[in-house]
């Protein structure tokens, strides 16, 4: 695996996770009743501390 396909492939990840962060941030800026009406707080396990489908910039590798 050569630099610049390391390089692209962090580019994409982080591009990936700033993308999330966006959008979990405006979600959770919506007032708790929409939040629970698209059924958001279930994406956590508030347990664990695991938030399903975000990636290896969360700490999930």
């Amino acid at each position: 695996m050569s630099i610049l396909s390391s390089i692209g492939r962090f580019a994409t990840e982080f591009s990936a996770a700033r993308a999330r962060h966006l959008t979990e941030r405006t979600i959770r800026s919506l007032p708790i009743e929409l939040q629970k009406d698209i059924g958001w707080p279930d994406a956590f396990d508030k347990d664990s501390g695991y938030r399903h489908g975000v990636g290896s910039w969360a700490g999930t590798k």
